[in-house]
């Protein structure tokens, strides 16, 4: 049904095509409308993103009653991620960034509305399946940078990548500073506090897959696919492509992988933690909020800039710089004060700060390895292991926590990170 629709939505035909080939005016005014649909579907987004990871592990403690499993709703929601990653990865390489999109941020409003579900009723099990079908939300908010790329040069795509990630910081900063009032709010009808926040999210990501859903026609990546398409057959392309370059697109898809992967095992891990390190310390669950709204911020809020040095000075230089600010932060967090709110927010603002400068280089590099023929679909399968390995960061911070320290935690994330800067080193060998 969907493949028909799209089919005589955009009649993918020469003559179609070549509008767009030919008038790269046009070309570029649907690139411009794309990127404002995305900005507008990733402010919704990031507000439900914020939301739920500000407090999920707080509700956890709550329910289950133990630290030592705390980082379970981390885990949770990004194993979720990561199957709906590949979901969402398959469906828009088969049916366009639209439908792809749309169906994983509604999925993330449904699961959101379960974790409240979860809180009225006590329920254990129906906690731990919302949360699971929560990281929809959390897959599709990251896949949304690449619908951006789609119609981007070369030149472009970090750039792109920025402006999907940038327009997420409104939701992202909101999200975590509206819990107090979401708390509040959940009270007075008849809800636990700490799923007040869920209830914010379920809205958000509802609203964000309508936008996309409504406002993202024509598709961007049936547009750029259908383009490549008719370029390679009026060019006479070989099918198989130079041994060489296949060597040097699957060492760049690694590499970009490889930077990504390691960036978000480093950030999860340690965001998942801050929060309950800070409640033993006293603090409360507005200065926690202000945390974390700290670290979203840096996330997201310097994407521009980033993208534009990644643009410019390269992407290998800006996957360095990211290790080498998540190391900062990790030793931040480890040697200051445990009950210093200027530590612990600039210790998490250069967390974000350095998974900011992974997450976009290493996707620039991802786009430019990536043929289009199969981007959305390598898009969606790296993702799954961005997922997973934020999964594995979210259960093995709470058992690190549990079995040393937050200290610990730190200092191991941060010296992690260094791995980077052989992994660069080893992408560019031989390369020509």
């Amino acid at each position: 049904m969907l493949e028909k629709e799209n089919a005589k939505e955009l009649d993918v035909q020469s003559d179609w095509v070549q509008s767009y080939i030919s008038s790269p005016e046009k070309l570029q005014q649907l690139y411009k409308r794309t990127l404002l649909v995305v900005v507008i579907s990733q402010i919704f987004g990031g507000a439900g993103l914020a939301a739920g990871v500000t407090v999920g592990a707080l509700l956890a403690q709550d329910m289950l009653g133990t630290d030592s499993v705390t980082g379970i709703p981390t885990a949770l929601f990004t194993l979720g991620s990561a199957g709906a990653a590949l979901f969402v990865g398959r469906l828009s390489q088969r049916f366009g960034r639209r439908s792809g999109l749309a169906a994983g941020f509604l999925a993330g409003g449904i699961g959101a509305i379960g974790v409240v579900m979860s809180a009225l009723t006590n329920s254990i099990l129906l906690l731990l399946i919302s949360l699971l079908i929560y990281g929809a939300g959390t897959a599709t908010n990251l896949q949304a940078r690449y619908a951006g790329t789609d119609l981007a040069n070369s030149t472009q795509r970090a750039k792109a990548v920025s402006m999907a990630m940038v327009s997420t910081t409104l939701g992202a900063v909101a999200g975590p500073n509206l819990v107090d009032y979401m708390g509040g709010f959940a009270i007075s009808i008849g809800i636990p506090a700490l799923a007040g926040p869920f209830i914010l999210a379920a809205a958000a990501y509802i609203l964000a897959g309508l936008v996309l859903l409504i406002l993202l026609r024509p598709d961007p990546f049936i547009v750029a696919k259908a383009i490549s398409d008719v370029q390679s057959t009026s060019s006479n392309l070989p099918l198989k492509e130079d041994s060489n370059l296949l060597s040097i697109n699957k060492r760049g898809i690694f590499a970009g992988a490889a930077v990504m992967v390691l960036t978000q095992f480093v950030m999860t891990a340690i965001m998942t933690m801050t929060p309950i390190h800070m409640g033993h310390h006293g603090h409360s669950l507005k200065e926690v909020g202000l945390v974390i709204g700290f670290h979203i911020g840096a996330m997201f809020l310097p994407s521009l800039v980033t993208g534009y040095l990644v643009d410019k000075i390269g992407r290998s230089f800006m996957a360095i710089a990211s290790a080498i600010t998540l190391l900062i932060s990790g030793v931040l967090a480890a040697l200051g004060p445990d009950d210093s709110m200027a530590v612990l927010i600039t210790a998490l603002a250069l967390l974000g700060l350095g998974w900011n400068f992974g997450l976009i280089s290493g996707t620039a590099i991802l786009v430019d390895a990536a043929p289009p023929s199969t981007r959305a679909k390598t898009q969606g399968s790296v993702d799954v292991l961005v997922a997973l390995s934020g999964a594995l960061g979210g259960v093995l911070s709470g058992m690190i926590v549990a079995g040393s320290s937050y200290s610990t935690l730190t200092l191991v994330g941060g010296v992690l990170s260094l791995v980077l800067i052989p992994v660069m080193i080893w992408s560019h060998k031989n390369k020509k």
